[in-house]
């Protein structure tokens, strides 16, 4: 074990000038040593000496160090890292998880008098000033550690700013006097213990690393508290040059400049000279953890809902007043963001969606899981890999263009049980039956905002042989088109209108506001995902619609809670609204356009879309669980998904049931695997 050296007791620096104070005033002593630091040519010192008083009278008295740039970590339901995102990759840690002898080799080989003089050491000055006048140079700086954590300090708060770096860095006498007076101040008000520990928490320790908890893991994969006395010597011998030490690239420099600092140490008595030669024989041995930052690191397709984290934090006024405020929050503020996203939901929809759907197909797959009853994203999936790489995309299908996502894709009759609710819930009944030929004119309608659109055009259903009369639910299970038409022109327009918005529905992907025409209906807006099962989780839930929500708690590196989003759960539509489209929606699965979805063990529940020309297919279901939606399209060139080979499989007719339905299908049914299965509502139908 290393011998324990004892230590004067700590001297405030009100002390540190006591000596030559007594005679000529604090501001006088540090404007002559530093004027004699600073200026070499001993003729120029009265000059300068003068000139720095007054600097140092001038400045203000206080100094308060800003919280220091650390990581942000972004956490999955079970406590799984999903990324650590950062400008600087730095964990503060308190002085009891760094070890003593880590302390130690840095006091010895940067300030080995510091627990011995003040803010200011005068004996190390006047060294200095008699070096430097012998060589007619700055050859040899006098700088505490004190001053050193000053500096870093500016150095920190200039961030990327190379002006500012080196406004912070230069070899100014005022930058000198600026030190010295803060070096003071902060030797009054904190013990030396402190003052070394912000040391080491703030200083850089080269390959992206910023204070010692960061260098330990960066090169040793350990802990600061763990550090052994080569590891520690290593660290503490980079501070004076990160990069020509970096023993990752430069080893035998990094090696002798090891050895230096424990001879250093067995020199002033923190070692033995047997543990030092012991520890110099050793070799410098690295295990060395490459950063790994940003949403990029993500695994299992997590990329998307991390990026979608990111947008909640810095769109949300509640994490600052301002873009730039929430976007240094983001990346500056050590924020530990605890999230919705299921990790094994997760797994099974990005094997689904990326078994059916191939990263290098013309088409795109997307699916995203919501929770019924609260909200909670619980995963997000996409068939392209998520970067900015060729075949990758930073383009979250499952969201729209505000939140980093797309324009969203046309819904087709996904949109369908939307106008059912809205027909329900104003007196309507699934007993409702309407001739429904193969063919008829789109009846008068009137929206929210007054604009009228008279009885004409077409609408048709997908087979000539599909022919009414239809009551609600057979409608509901073949997506009889005539039927719904009639339905959205009996219930009126601005109804619909107004329970789309019920259920979360006021906007397209794009950000324009719903279009409320008559072919609304049939799924003429683009929707996303995330909007879809956010809505039909309202079913589930026996009306209850949740705005979706990605986090559960967000804290700052300090442990101060901030005000995470709230899913804001109300009563959309009526439990006998919600229940009654539950079982036309089973009706569905069980015998309608969505068999290929349902599910061999539980309930199900949902609704195939198909757009015109199978441009884009969907499937939006749910169990008692889990509510999801799937959509498949081209995304560049809006082309047909007929005769198309997709996820290996040559595609003939696609339709929604066929190809977005086993998607869902595989995925809910992995996600579930092992769960008890909880029936869905049913409620007596016509």
């Amino acid at each position: 074990m290393p011998s324990s050296r004892s230590r004067s007791p700590i001297r405030r620096a009100g002390r540190a000038a006591g000596l030559a104070g007594r005679l000529v005033g604090a501001s006088a002593v540090a404007g002559v040593l530093t004027a004699g630091l600073a200026l070499p040519a001993l003729g120029s010192v009265g000059l300068a000496a003068k000139g720095a008083v007054s600097d140092f009278d001038s400045l203000p008295g206080d100094f308060t160090a800003p919280p220091l740039s650390q990581a942000s970590t972004v956490y999955d339901a079970d406590g799984g890292v999903i990324a650590t995102v950062y400008e600087r990759d730095r964990t503060v840690v308190p002085s009891e998880q760094i070890a003593p002898l880590m302390k130690a080799a840095l006091v010895d080989i940067e300030d080995n008098r510091f627990y011995q003089h003040g803010a200011v050491d005068l004996k190390g000055v006047l060294r200095a000033i008699d070096k430097n006048a012998a060589s007619g140079e700055i050859s040899e700086g006098a700088s505490t550690l004190t001053q050193q954590y000053v500096k870093n300090v500016f150095v920190d708060e200039a961030g990327d700013d190379p002006k500012a770096v080196q406004a912070a860095q230069a070899q100014t006498l005022g930058r000198k006097v600026k030190e010295m007076k803060y070096a003071i101040k902060l030797e009054q008000t904190l013990t030396k213990d402190q003052i070394l520990t912000d040391y080491l928490n703030i200083t850089f320790f080269g390959e992206q690393a910023y204070g010692v908890e960061a260098a330990a893991q960066r090169y040793f994969s350990t802990h600061a508290k763990d550090l052994t006395l080569p590891q520690a010597a290593l660290l503490a011998g980079l501070v004076q040059s990160p990069t020509g030490y970096d023993p990752v690239v430069n080893p035998r420099a990094a090696k002798d400049r090891r050895d230096t600092v424990l001879g250093k140490m067995a020199e002033y008595g923190s070692i033995t000279r047997a543990q030092a030669d012991e520890a110099i024989a050793t070799p410098v041995t690295l295990k060395v953890s490459r950063p790994r930052q940003g949403c990029i690191t993500a695994q299992d397709g997590e990329g998307f809902f991390c990026d979608y984290v990111h947008r909640v934090i810095t769109t949300d006024p509640a994490f600052g007043a301002t873009s730039a405020e929430r976007q240094a929050l983001w990346a500056r503020g050590g924020l530990q963001i605890r999230t919705t996203l299921d990790p094994a939901t997760q797994r099974a929809v990005q094997k689904s969606v990326t078994e059916h759907v191939y990263a290098g197909d013309k088409a795109a797959g997307a699916m995203t899981v919501v929770q019924p009853g609260t909200g909670r994203i619980l995963a997000m999936g996409q068939s392209r890999p998520y970067g900015p790489a060729a075949g990758q995309t930073l383009i979250n299908l499952n969201a729209g263009t505000s939140m980093g996502g797309g324009q969203g894709f046309p819904t087709g009759s996904t949109f369908k049980p939307i106008v059912a609710a809205a027909a329900l819930e104003n007196g309507l009944t699934p007993a409702q039956s309407y001739p429904s030929p193969y063919s008829t004119p789109w009846p008068a309608m009137k929206n929210c905002a007054g604009d009228r659109y008279p009885q004409g055009g077409e609408v048709h259903n997908d087979e000539s042989d599909m022919v009414g009369p239809f009551t609600m639910a057979p409608a509901m299970a073949e997506s009889v088109n005539t039927y719904f038409a009639a339905l959205e022109g009996e219930t009126g327009l601005c109804t619909v209108e107004q329970t789309a918005a019920e259920l979360g529905i006021t906007q397209q992907g794009g950000g324009a506001k719903l279009d409320a025409v008559p072919s609304m209906a049939l799924g003429s807006n683009s929707l996303t995902p995330l909007d879809m099962a956010a809505a039909y989780a309202a079913f589930a839930a026996h009306g209850t619609y949740c705005r979706p929500v990605a986090i559960t708690s967000v804290s700052t590196a300090d442990g101060k809670a901030l005000k995470a989003p709230a899913a804001d759960c109300r009563q959309a539509v009526s439990a006998d609204t919600a229940d009654a489209l539950t079982t036309m929606l089973k009706g569905v699965v069980q015998d309608g356009t969505g068999t290929k979805a349902g599910l061999d063990d539980r309930d199900s529940a949902g609704k195939t879309g198909t757009t015109n020309g199978s441009k884009q297919v969907w499937f939006v279901g749910y169990t008692a669980e889990l509510a999801a939606a799937t959509v498949v399209g081209d995304t560049d060139n809006q082309a047909s998904l007929n005769n198309r080979r997709i996820g290996g499989r040559q595609i003939g007719s696609a339709s929604g049931g066929t190809v977005a339905g086993p998607i869902w299908r595989d995925a809910i049914a992995a996600a579930l695997q092992g769960s008890p299965p909880r029936p869905l509502a049913q409620v007596p139908l016509p």
